[in-house]
């Protein structure tokens, strides 16, 4: 990888989230597999096809900037996946299960806010609008997703999880 310039950067950046994108998307399946609480499979049903959205959309900024994508493996994201399998595989009850679960997926999505938001403000600083749009859309809705996990948790799943450990 070369980092001479703001749009080797940006290149970079859009390949770390595409890889993340494709990821994800192999790894919520299992992750659907494994939830209990039916509100929470259904947000994670939805986000898994706006997921698949997203990474049309990163092949869009792509194509927009003229460059072919090659993904590297995103080693954030081998990490954070990793953590969910570990999660997934504990003995636990499903409630506190679930609510693990959460926690995980909250990680993953910080770590895509942080990644959108800083492609995106690389590419405005190239005046790269188009991208930077599709890039505002999706950070968007990964802070959307972000938000309505924590109001499950808040509201649904965590309480579920405190019965079952006391």
């Amino acid at each position: 990888m070369k980092l001479n310039s703001m749009q080797d950067l940006l290149v970079a950046e859009l390949q770390d989230l595409l890889s993340a994108e494709r990821q994800i998307a192999q790894t919520f399946p299992k992750v659907l597999s494994a939830v209990s609480h039916a509100p929470l499979r259904q947000q994670l049903e939805s986000h898994l096809q706006e997921t698949r959205e997203q990474e049309q959309r990163l092949e869009r900024c792509f194509k927009q900037l003229g460059v072919t994508p090659q993904p590297a493996r995103s080693h954030g994201m081998v990490g954070l996946i990793s953590t969910w399998m570990e999660v997934q595989s504990a003995e636990s009850h499903e409630d506190i299960k679930d609510a693990a679960i959460i926690s995980c997926l909250q990680h993953i999505e910080h770590y895509e806010i942080a990644g959108y938001g800083c492609a995106r403000a690389f590419a405005e600083e190239l005046r790269q609008s188009e991208v930077a749009g599709l890039l505002a859309q999706t950070l968007q809705e990964e802070e959307r997703f972000d938000r309505q996990l924590t109001d499950l948790a808040k509201t649904l799943i965590n309480r579920d999880a405190a019965v079952h450990s006391r």
